[in-house]
């Protein structure tokens, strides 16, 4: 089964009603691990990490029920939970799932089958969709810590105890419908942003032009009386964009004309 599954195109999020579209490549971008703190739980689960908000629903995603079991997808269409794994090990092929963005803090999710989870009337997680409706929409809820998933019929997700199986019957979040969402995905550090948001900002220019600068002369050249135009960039959002806007002004950058 195993093999058959991972077989399947996992491919873009398909609305009911549209037509499907070309796939376009994207370049993965490297992780920067430098200075970062050791996360114990991501190693204990195979690189797979805890997702914490909506923005990281996305890509190749698995959900864990218990310690270090996953909802495992099965050929007729249904889900249960999978055999646990031992530490260090992440989920296996039919554990991991497609997530897509589906609306206002919603997500669609694909298994390796090429079909997208929803919920019948009776609370039975099932894969059959080849598209996304209301029905295939899923929101996460973070509180306290702890994660759960709510399904378009407004049930939490859960493990049904009596076989195994995958279902969304509970109105409120017991203990059973506590989840991690996971991911595999590269975590960045984007250290410049924090530099921008904590740190003096002309100094926090100077470190931006550095970086693009020839310096024939030796002399580095920044564009004067910045301070209030960053300022009032910051609190509107747009400091990049002012930075980049201030050294495309200065002729000895090697990138901006």
């Amino acid at each position: 089964m195993g093999d058959e599954y991972a077989a399947v195109k996992r491919g873009k999020l398909i609305l009911k009603g549209d037509k499907p579209k070309a796939k376009k490549r994207k370049h993965k971008k490297k992780e920067n691990t430098e200075g970062a703190k050791v996360d114990e739980d991501c190693i204990k689960h195979g690189g797979w990490w805890k997702v914490e908000k909506i923005e990281d629903v996305s890509g190749s995603i698995a959900i864990e029920f218990g310690r270090n079991t996953f909802i495992l997808a099965l050929d007729n269409g249904l889900f249960t939970i999978g055999a646990p794994h031992g530490e260090g090990e992440g989920p296996s092929p039919e554990e991991i799932f497609t997530a897509f963005p589906a609306g206002e803090n919603k997500f669609a999710l694909k298994s390796g089958y090429g079909k997208y989870l929803g919920v019948s009337k009776d609370g039975v997680v099932t894969g059959r969709s080849d598209a996304v409706g209301p029905m295939e929409q899923w929101e996460p809820v973070w509180q306290d810590g702890k994660t759960a998933i709510l399904s378009s019929l407004n049930k939490f997700m859960s493990v049904n105890d009596k076989d195994d199986s995958i279902v969304a019957r509970n109105v409120s979040a017991n203990d059973e419908d506590i989840c991690n969402i996971r991911s595999n995905k590269n975590r960045e550090v984007n250290r410049a942003v924090v530099a921008e948001e904590e740190g003096d900002l002309t100094e926090v220019e100077v470190n931006y032009v550095k970086k693009f600068q020839k310096f024939q002369d030796k002399k580095l050249r920044v564009n004067e009386g910045g301070a209030i135009e960053l300022k009032r960039a910051k609190m509107e959002g747009n400091l990049h964009e002012t930075l980049l806007d201030r050294r495309s002004k200065m002729k000895a950058d090697r990138y901006c004309k």
